[in-house]
């Protein structure tokens, strides 16, 4: 692997300063945008945990964390598709899983689309496996 196969990137916390630009990441990616109001209430809880990544001073990835204090869970991980297969998508994960680890959270879970047959190997690679539960949720 050479140097090019890895972007050198800056991976730190989220800034309202970025909004317009994780926006754009979420946009590029086809995912859905979380509002303003909705952002705002989660970075009340754990704002160390909504990461970006940056290359070539642009904002190339986001990935966005929370800890119940039993459980972590990784949400909505997107990279611009222009600065794809670069690592940028396994540093941004390597890093909330060291805070993650920070905050003694003894265990991560995410959701991944049973289609989405990409994610499920990027998830597998990286030590995460497919588990039997059923996903229930409700709109309130």
């Amino acid at each position: 692997m050479t140097w090019e196969d890895h972007a050198v990137i800056q991976i730190r916390q989220f800034g309202w300063s970025d909004y317009d630009a994780v926006v754009a990441v979420w946009a590029a990616a086809g995912r859905e945008v979380v509002p303003r109001a909705e952002l705002a209430a989660k970075l009340t809880r754990d704002p160390e945990l909504f990461l970006v990544a940056e290359a070539d001073a642009d904002v190339a990835g986001v990935v966005m964390g929370t800890y119940d204090g039993r459980r972590g869970w990784i949400l909505r991980l997107a990279v611009r598709p222009e600065h794809r297969r670069r690592g940028i998508a396994g540093q941004l994960v390597g890093e909330l899983e060291r805070r993650f680890r920070l905050l003694g959270c003894p265990r991560v879970n995410l959701l991944v689309m049973p289609d989405n047959e990409a994610g499920l190997r990027f998830w597998q690679a990286l030590g995460y496996l497919p588990m039997p539960d059923v996903l229930c949720t409700k709109p309130l």
